[in-house]
């Protein structure tokens, strides 16, 4: 083994019998993706017995084992930045905290510093789980730059990889308060689909036949002026769930400069709050400790630009 390298022995689950090798090995392996995995099959990082599995689309048979060799994350290379963190949980394995509106998540092209993991590199020393790279140290799941909420990191691979599990298997408690365009009828309901990149704007989610499937459980909360505060209940995380899924029942959250587009006097409002983003925010998470096995609950109340905004619609 590449002494740069992580092992990983994998045995295909008997409800993976005949699946697709890289589908099998991402249900056996929940903290790597289906598509980190055809990567790592296609550079023969994935033997049986020795021999090099090569074939992404090869059938899987239960009980088969497989060792992964995933390469071990450069050194990071972010800058530790003092920006200010309101932590809501800390401990030695993992940390929650309560993100700002505007604070994206983790370096990327246009936004290569002052991000979370900037902030998370100088709270913890550098003690953040290696799983996500170089680029997402300690990063296991993320939310828009523009939605504010409580998010968690992982300090430790062991924290990672027990909070990538159950985010794989939808037990994580993720409730959103959004502040929708018109009255959702019925009050409450299920948004069930899924979900892919838009062919005409690579930017953009769209509701697509193909896509991955998800679903949203929203309820309405307060009826506003010509507006409703919801709460949106995530079964599954896919990118821009809520706003898409919103937006797809002619209920697009208010501000949302991609996917809404507000008229007359909410448009005047938003215009003189300057509100210019999604009025969506991250309210709870809940999910059991990876290592201690403790059920944790964690509410964020509204920021202030929200309680504004739904102070001034409330009927």
């Amino acid at each position: 083994m590449d002494r740069g390298a992580q092992l990983i022995q994998a045995t295909i689950a008997p409800g993976a019998d005949g699946w697709r090798l890289d589908r099998a090995l991402a249900d056996a392996v929940p903290t790597l993706s289906r598509e980190r995995l055809k990567v790592l099959i296609a550079s023969g990082a994935v033997t049986r017995d020795g021999a090099m599995a090569r074939d992404p689309a090869r059938r899987a048979g239960a009980g088969e084992v497989f060792a992964v060799s995933v390469p071990l994350p450069a050194p990071a290379h972010n800058e530790a930045q003092d920006i200010p963190l309101v932590v809501a949980f800390e401990d030695e394995h993992l940390i929650v905290v309560d993100k700002p509106a505007g604070l994206v998540v983790h370096p990327a092209a246009g936004n290569l510093d002052g991000t979370l993991v900037n902030a998370l590199l100088h709270h913890c020393g550098g003690s953040l789980s290696g799983i996500g790279g170089v680029a997402r140290p300690g990063i296991v799941h993320r939310i828009d730059k523009d939605t504010s909420g409580l998010m968690v990191a992982a300090k430790t691979d062991r924290a990672h990889e027990g909070l990538a599990r159950q985010f794989a298997d939808h037990s994580i408690d993720r409730r959103y308060r959004a502040i929708v365009g018109g009255r959702p009828r019925p009050a409450a309901g299920s948004v069930d689909a899924p979900l892919a990149r838009s062919p005409q704007n690579r930017k953009k989610v769209a509701v697509q036949a193909h896509g991955k499937r998800a679903v949203t459980h929203y309820t309405t909360l307060t009826p506003l002026k010509d507006a409703a505060l919801i709460e949106c209940r995530l079964e599954t995380g896919r990118t821009h769930q809520v706003r898409v899924h919103m937006a797809s029942i002619g209920h697009a959250l208010l501000g949302d400069p991609v996917y809404g587009r507000s008229k007359g006097a909410t448009r005047a409002l938003l215009e003189t709050l300057d509100f210019r983003r999604q009025a969506l925010h991250a309210q709870r998470l809940g999910f059991i400790h990876p290592v201690t096995q403790v059920a944790h609950a964690f509410e964020s109340e509204m920021p202030g630009d929200m309680q504004e905004l739904f102070s001034r619609l409330h009927v």
